[in-house]
């Protein structure tokens, strides 16, 4: 297992970086922000070249989620490039490449999945009809096309202009925006069908990978953030980095992190290697949570009240720190999912 980043992963990184030091906008998702990253290639390398891409996979694609979780950037990377058009590239067929996966990749298209939850598919005259509602879809108020995971089939492909298909904005602070999507007798043909009931797993998995990644962005610079203030800050006549409390706390946010980073790039290894890693995920996703909630808690309480200031950065990376805690399972949902994989 060799955790050092390939020259596609540092330049991904660099090139990622050096796009959000331009700044975007307060919004959910800044259209402006994601065509700059669209025509720089960042949103195409991970593809197939088959879709236009340069076929890089998990690892690359996890670089470019810690400097957007770096940023708290409102782009939609996870769900639409690291997850759906990521499955599409792996199960999709020539078809579905064309006319998905690579206007994706120009940033023509938005693509969402939902790796949690599942629908009905009932076969009627032919078809699939779809039933059912999924929660907190992410980036799907704004998405072109859905994977949507049913029991049994496998992953379908579902657009917001299919019958019986229904799209309501949900609030949720801290990420790429969501969606309920509620889906009524859909009726699908077999074409609109991924793969097998392996790829929802696929998904889960993938999507789950990215949001920790996403997770030590987001708790690296807030604790960097932190550690400057702590500098700076002074009371009592000197700065509050120097009082062993402030000290000790910033000592354990480190440690922390540092465990979100280990867990996440082995797990991240593992999957790209195509091994096993049911445990390596669950474990990456507890500390991601765990040691995330620790993290966000600790740079606002050592902050005071420049840490709830909306006029300040910080709260921005509390609220992302929070969402990623929370997407895909708590930590106590993973310590339960770790538990069920090693007594199995």
């Amino acid at each position: 297992m060799d955790f050092a980043p390939t020259a596609a992963q540092r330049d991904l990184a660099e090139l990622t970086r050096d796009i959000l030091a331009d700044g975007f906008g307060p919004d959910e998702f800044d259209k402006p922000l994601w065509t700059k990253l669209a025509k720089a290639g960042v949103l195409a390398a991970t593809l197939p070249p088959s879709a236009g891409g340069d076929g890089y996979g998990v690892l690359e694609r996890c670089s470019v989620l810690v400097e957007l979780g770096r940023a708290a950037a409102p782009v939609p990377f996870l769900p639409c490039i690291s997850t759906a058009a990521a499955a599409l590239g792996r199960f999709g067929d020539a078809a579905q490449m064309e006319r998905w996966v690579a206007p994706a990749g120009r940033g023509d298209l938005v693509l969402a999945a939902a790796p949690t939850g599942s629908v009905r598919a009932d076969r009627v005259d032919g078809r699939w009809v779809l039933t059912g509602d999924l929660t907190a879809v992410p980036a799907a108020p704004y998405a072109d096309l859905i994977l949507v995971p049913a029991d049994g089939p496998g992953v379908f492909l579902v657009t917001p202009a299919d019958d019986g298909v229904s799209v309501e904005r949900q609030h949720v602070a801290g990420g790429a925006g969501a969606g309920w999507v509620s889906l009524a007798g859909t009726r699908l043909t077999d074409d609109r069908l991924l793969g097998g009931v392996d790829v929802a797993d696929w998904l889960r998995a993938h999507a789950t990978v990215g949001a920790c990644a996403a997770q030590l962005g987001v708790t690296e610079r807030a604790l960097e953030m932190t550690a400057e203030y702590a500098r700076t800050r002074v009371q009592f006549g000197r700065p509050i980095g120097t009082f062993q409390a402030v000290a000790q706390r910033l000592a354990d946010a480190y440690i922390d992190v540092e465990a979100i980073r280990l867990t996440m790039w082995q797990a991240a290894w593992l999957l790209g290697e195509g091994l096993p890693c049911a445990a390596e995920v669950s474990t990456a996703k507890f500390w991601a949570a765990d040691a995330g909630h620790r993290v966000a808690h600790a740079a606002v309480h050592v902050h005071g009240g420049v840490g709830i200031d909306l006029d300040a950065p910080l709260h921005r990376y509390f609220l992302a720190a929070k969402y990623y805690e929370f997407t895909l399972g708590t930590a106590t949902d993973h310590l339960r999912a770790l538990g069920a994989t090693l007594a199995g």
